[in-house]
């Protein structure tokens, strides 16, 4: 109609607007830091101080810490203050590929701890073997195991390894992280790739990982390749994303001449 103008999408109390935006943004700020370990012993500033630095009202500060509470990240206690619940491990990308030798402190410098839950030789599935160039129904290694970090479960993964390599595998004593086991037996390790995602967790995934059921988890399908480019190990992997989180770096390419 004329002379008539859409509701400003940036109003406060509008759907997305100024305080809906805001919110979110602190919430996100906010998780950043948590998960960074940003906050010496885990508690976070009060109330009125964040007011002050992020120019917010006390109710949006509060929504903000609701929020996160609700994600799990947050507690609040009456007269003790907001406390960050656990810490992340920040792993870079290319050691979580095994393309990089871990660092001194990585997580995958032995720091993490295997709770196998099958260790057998199945047949091939056929969706496996498509995606490892191999025959459905031969003989493969399924490795599946919760990767402890402490006592705290921070993923959940599923191999099937072709052999030869599984043979190596078989009996090799898994005590810290995947790459570590594959440097044990003997089995090197050319290329990884990752197809990443996320996905509600469901009953089992939930109960392995410590999760409420539907709480969103970091899915990862991996293929490993031998060093001449033969597939040989693909990996279903769930890992908790407000525990595992995953860091990536690369230079920009330079210009062509």
């Amino acid at each position: 109609m004329a002379g008539t103008r859409p509701r400003d999408a940036g109003a406060p109390g509008a759907p997305g607007g100024r305080t809906g935006a805001d919110v979110r943004r602190l919430r996100d700020l906010l998780r950043s830091a948590i998960l960074r370990g940003a906050y010496p012993g885990g508690q976070l500033p009060g109330e009125p101080e964040l007011m002050a630095a992020h120019g917010m009202t006390r109710a949006a500060v509060r929504e903000a810490l609701a929020l996160l509470r609700a994600e799990g990240l947050v507690d609040r206690r009456q007269g003790v203050g907001t406390h960050a619940v656990g810490e992340a491990v920040l792993a870079p990308l290319a050691e979580a590929h095994g393309a990089a030798d871990p660092g001194a402190g990585s997580v995958f410098d032995r720091r993490m701890r295997p709770r196998v839950l099958d260790r057998s030789v199945i047949p091939l599935p056929e969706v496996a073997a498509d995606r490892l160039g191999a025959r459905p129904g031969d003989p493969c290694l399924r490795l599946e195991y919760v990767a402890l970090l402490g006592d705290e479960p921070v993923a959940v993964a599923t191999n099937y390894v072709l052999f030869p390599e599984a043979e190596r595998l078989r009996d090799v004593p898994f005590v810290s992280d995947w790459y570590a086991l594959l440097a044990e037996a003997g089995v090197a390790l050319g290329e990884s790739e990752f197809v990443l995602g996320c996905l509600p967790a469901d009953a089992g995934t939930a109960g392995l990982l410590g999760l409420a059921v539907g709480a969103p988890v970091v899915t990862m399908e991996q293929v490993i390749r031998a060093p001449g480019g033969r597939p040989f190990d693909l990996a279903h992997i769930h890992h908790r994303g407000d525990r595992f989180l995953l860091v990536s770096r690369l230079p920009r390419a330079s210009a062509r001449d």
